[in-house]
């Protein structure tokens, strides 16, 4: 499998380092790149060929990989139609929408939308995806590939769903960080060295998601597998169920769903001619 990547930052290397630790040859991509030191560095450090803007390379690759903030997507798009022909086109760009992508595309339709998270970065990631009926069972299993480099995948059956993704997982790690600042901050209140404190709440974290993905049982069950009645687990539970934490995270989330989709209408917008 040929690959390009247009845009060269985090992500795009972090799918790249992925897959070159299962055997893919950086010889086998190229990155479209603006800023000069990134290319320096992917071609030292991945071996992969660079370029500062999509040309006629293009033509030559089997998947091109979207991999630019959304604002500048339009501009992007529009410098890449002219060499697309049958290429599969992957779009890890938040609030882009696949019918916006294919008109700046010039039609192309043979499209994935992805969303990603950031513990994509130690291969530990998931990603939810949605494809156009352009899109085959053949290009399914070769972004199957190409994102369980990263970790693991989930396909979704509305391009709306995409959204939801972005509220739960894209989101999501920020949550955990604010549970895991709250945890450290109560430590320390508490008397803890703040290293203690830090080592306390990564790996209850780290040890609770491993538990959960291991067993396989609903969370409530897990939860209350720790909470005995008027024990320690119960009293703090009492006090988050008083404050309506839950009820709170909920909206929450939903607050970010409800601008995930304002931010595909905004991002989708022509300029006025």
């Amino acid at each position: 499998m040929k690959l390009a990547f247009i845009g060269g930052g985090n992500m795009a290397t972090a799918i790249l380092g992925g897959l070159m630790a299962k055997g893919f040859r950086g010889a086998d991509a190229v990155v479209a790149e603006i800023d000069a030191a990134a290319r320096a560095r992917l071609a030292s450090e991945l071996g992969v060929s660079t370029v500062e803007a999509p040309g006629a390379e293009m033509a030559r690759v089997d998947v091109i990989v979207l991999a630019v903030k959304p604002q500048n997507m339009r501009e992007v798009a529009k410098s890449l139609a002219p060499h697309l022909s049958k290429q599969l086109v992957v779009s890890i760009a938040a609030g882009i929408r696949i019918a916006d992508l294919t008109r700046w595309l010039g039609g192309h339709s043979r499209i994935v939308r992805a969303m990603p998270n950031t513990p994509a970065l130690v291969q530990a990631g998931i990603t939810g995806l949605y494809a156009t009926d352009a899109v085959t069972l053949s290009d399914r299993e070769k972004v199957n590939e190409l994102l369980a480099a990263i970790g693991a995948t989930v396909w979704l059956d509305s391009e709306g769903d995409i959204d939801i993704v972005t509220a739960i997982s894209g989101s999501g790690p920020a949550y955990v960080f604010y549970v895991m600042e709250a945890l450290e901050a109560a430590a320390k209140d508490l008397g803890l060295a703040p290293d203690k404190a830090r080592t306390l709440a990564l790996w209850t974290f780290a040890g609770g998601a491993k538990l959960a993905a291991e067993r396989g049982l609903d969370p409530a069950v897990l939860r209350a597998q720790v909470t005995s009645k008027g024990g320690t687990t119960q009293a703090a539970i009492s006090v988050l169920d008083a404050a309506q934490v839950k009820a709170m995270f909920v909206a929450a989330i939903k607050a970010a769903h409800t601008r995930s989709q304002q931010l595909g209408d905004e991002f989708g917008k022509d300029p006025q001619s």
